[in-house]
C-alpha cells in the first residue's frame, strides 16, 4: 500500500516562522547590543587614560594594564547580561514558562551571595583599587603594615614581595591600611648625626653642596626633582645633634640617590674632620672628685719572678699537705 506526504498548509506554519523570525531578530539585537557596548566601554577606557596622562606626568604600562583591566571586566559585564537578557526572552518566544527559571535564579544568587559575600567584597574593593588608582604594579607599598614591591594587582587580590623575597598575597577586601610609597614622587629623609662640638650651619652647607653636586652629574640628574630640602635640627640625642633633610626623587629612585648620598656624606665628612660620634656614655663624678690615676705600665721582670716563685711556694706546700700520713703501728 504506498503512503502519501502532504505537507501542511502554509498557513499553520504561519505562528512558527514568526516565533523563529522574533529568535533571530532577538539574537541579532543582543550582538549588536554587545558590539554597541563594547565600542562605548573602549571609548570610555580611552577617556580614562587621557584623564591619567592630564594628572600625571605620562601614560604608563601600568595604566594601560589598569585601564584595560576595567574596560574587560565592565564588556564582559555588559555581554553576559545581555546575553541572559536575551536568552531569557528566546525561551519565553518558544513557549517556556520563565517565571519558576526566573525565581529558581532569585533564590539561587540569593544563595550563592550569602555564600560568597568574602568574594563579592573582595572584587568590588579591587575594582575600585583599580579605579581609584591607588596602587600600580612596580609600586612599592606598605599593605596592613608588611611592605615590598607590588607585583600583581588583581580584582581580588593583590601580591606584595618584600626585600627578603618572600611573596605576601592579600585578598582586596581584607585590606585596611595601604601607605603607597612611590606614587607620583618619592622622597629620601635624611637624619645625619655629627658631634655637639660641630658647627651645625657648617654641616648644612656640606651637605647642600653635596646634593646640589649629585644634580649635576649626568647620572643622577634625571632621578632628583627638587633641591636637598634641610628641615633644621631635629633634636638633641644623647651622643649627637640630629640634622634632618629630604630629597625629592622619580618615584622607586628615593633609596638609590639616598644610599649614594650617604656614601658621599660619608666621605666628605672624614675628609673635613666632621665627627660622626658612636653611642657612648661619659661618667662624671662632680668637681670635689678627685681624678683617678691608672697605672697602665706592665710589671718589671723582677715582679714576675717574685710572682712564679710564690705560685710554686703555693703549689708545693699545698701537694705535702695532700700527701698520706703513715699509720700508728699496732700494739699488742
Amino acid at each position: 500500500m504506498p503512503s502519501s506526504f502532504e505537507l501542511p498548509p502554509i498557513e499553520s506554519l504561519y505562528p512558527y516562522l514568526m516565533r523563529l523570525m522574533r529568535v533571530l531578530l532577538i539574537f541579532a539585537a543582543a550582538y549588536i547590543g554587545s558590539r554597541v557596548i563594547q565600542r562605548l566601554i573602549r571609548g570610555m577606557r580611552l577617556a580614562f587614560v587621557e584623564t591619567m596622562r592630564r594628572h600625571e606626568a605620562g601614560v604608563t604600562v601600568e595604566m594601560e594594564k589598569r585601564a584595560a583591566t576595567i574596560g574587560g571586566i565592565l564588556r564582559k559585564t555588559a555581554a553576559v547580561l545581555i546575553w541572559v537578557v536575551a536568552v531569557i526572552m528566546v525561551l519565553r518566544e518558544i513557549g517556556f514558562d520563565v517565571g519558576p527559571l526566573l525565581a529558581g535564579a532569585g533564590v539561587a544568587g540569593l544563595a550563592f551571595g550569602f555564600g560568597a559575600q568574602n568574594l563579592v567584597r573582595d572584587v568590588i574593593s579591587g575594582f575600585f583599587m583599580l579605579l581609584e588608582n591607588q596602587i600600580r604594579v612596580n609600586d612599592v607599598a606598605v599593605i596592613n603594615g608588611t611592605g615590598g614591591l607590588v607585583e600583581e594587582i588583581n580584582l581580588r587580590t593583590t601580591v606584595l614581595r618584600s626585600l627578603d623575597g618572600v611573596v605576601h598575597v592579600f585578598p582586596n577586601g581584607t585590606i585596611t591600611s595601604l601607605s603607597n610609597m612611590t606614587r607620583e614622587f618619592s622622597c629620601y629623609v635624611f637624619d645625619i648625626g655629627v658631634a655637639y662640638k660641630e658647627d651645625t650651619d657648617r654641616v648644612v652647607q656640606v651637605v647642600k653642596d653635596l646634593a646640589e653636586q649629585m644634580r649635576q652629574e649626568e647620572e643622577y640628574a634625571p632621578l632628583i626633582l627638587e633641591p636637598l630640602e634641610v628641615l633644621g635640627v631635629d633634636k638633641f640625642a644623647d651622643s649627637a645633634v640630629i640634622i634632618k633633610a629630604r630629597i625629592k626623587t622619580q618615584p622607586v629612585k628615593q633609596w638609590v640617590v639616598g644610599r649614594e648620598m650617604n656614601r658621599r656624606i660619608k666621605k666628605k665628612f672624614d675628609e673635613l674632620g666632621i665627627e660622626i660620634p658612636f653611642p657612648h656614655t661619659s661618667l662624671y663624678f662632680g668637681e670635689a672628685s678627685k681624678p683617678l690615676q691608672l697605672q697602665l705600665d706592665g710589671p718589671t721582670r723582677e715582679e714576675i719572678k717574685q710572682l712564679v716563685r710564690e705560685v710554686l711556694e703555693e703549689a708545693r706546700d699545698s701537694h705535702a699537705s695532700l700527701e698520706p700520713r703513715p699509720a700508728n703501728p699496732r700494739t699488742d
